[in-house]
């Protein structure tokens, strides 16, 4: 087809923006030559890529599919490139908002005692998954299955207790554990990059939602008796408060962390993370699959 990375970084530019304006400045190139090359691509490929019209710009079905492993094409090609010119490039490590909770730093320590020739760049993107898509990291650390379908691995390491997060001074605060319909009658604050609480509640019974962009803005309501909280283990450790007081809820099921990474891995010390990070943090035979 004659197709050159040219045309995939211009579409690859396209999905990522969403516009041919940001696209076209994120190439640093005009926007008629974006969109000749966008042109010349769907010309070879011979199908619509993108929709356009005067108010909106989407990636069709066929352009959402060439888009995804556009991303990762072009990433390993860059990988290489970088490899080839410095050598072994970091592990890119994708954490949720809460890290690993105090098996985060023995995590990190031990890999680096133990290969000292591949350090590990820490990542916390929004969406560790769409990074993992687009070979923005290596792997991930997710509290949530993989989407169905989806051209990833995953690994059960370990499990982590829900726990909530109340003000200091609620009565809650003086209990040693909570059941879910304590907190059915509260306004629940979720992070719209790691909500915990999806099919806590059933049918019918889902108490008031706040969302909030960041994990400072869920402490911060908490804190100030805006509404609770529901999380896993790892944020107390990772995000204590002064204002806010973690406790268990005594009748939820724990959280389960995987490690998860594209099924055609581009890093070589994928399976050496993977098996450290099951020495480290327990062995993910005993969890939940």
């Amino acid at each position: 087809m004659n197709v050159d990375l040219r045309h995939l970084r211009a579409l690859a530019a396209i999905g990522d923006e969403g516009t041919i304006t940001g696209a076209a400045a994120a190439l640093h190139i005009s926007q008629p030559a974006l969109s000749r090359t966008l042109e010349q691509l769907e010309s070879r490929v011979g199908v619509q890529l993108v929709e356009r019209t005067t108010r909106r710009l989407a990636l069709t079905d066929a352009g959402r599919g060439l888009y995804e492993r556009a991303r990762v094409i072009l990433g390993q090609v860059d990988e290489a490139l970088a490899d080839a010119a410095a050598g072994t490039r970091p592990l890119r490590v994708g954490f949720p908002w809460a890290a690993l909770g105090e098996r985060t730093v023995p995590l990190l320590r031990g890999w680096r005692e133990e290969h000292p020739g591949t350090p590990v760049r820490v990542h916390r993107p929004d969406d560790p998954e769409a990074a993992l898509h687009r070979g923005e990291i290596d792997v991930a650390f997710l509290r949530s299955a993989p989407s169905p379908g989806v051209a990833l691995a995953s690994r059960p390491l370990y499990r982590e207790r829900r726990l909530a997060a109340v003000p200091e001074g609620d009565p809650l605060a003086r209990r040693t554990a909570v059941c879910l319909g304590d907190l059915a009658d509260r306004q629940v604050v979720l992070c719209s990059t790691a909500a915990s609480t999806t099919g806590l509640w059933p049918d019918g019974q889902r108490p008031r939602t706040l969302e909030v962009a960041n994990i400072d803005e869920w402490l911060t309501a908490i804190a100030t008796e805006v509404a609770v909280g529901v999380t896993a283990e790892g944020t107390a450790h990772s995000h204590p408060h002064p204002g806010v007081h973690y406790l268990p809820i005594s009748d939820v099921s724990p959280v389960t962390i995987r490690l998860v990474w594209p099924q055609n891995s581009s890093h070589p010390a994928t399976r050496a993370f993977l098996d450290h990070a099951l020495r480290t943090t327990g062995d993910g035979s005993r969890s939940e699959r």
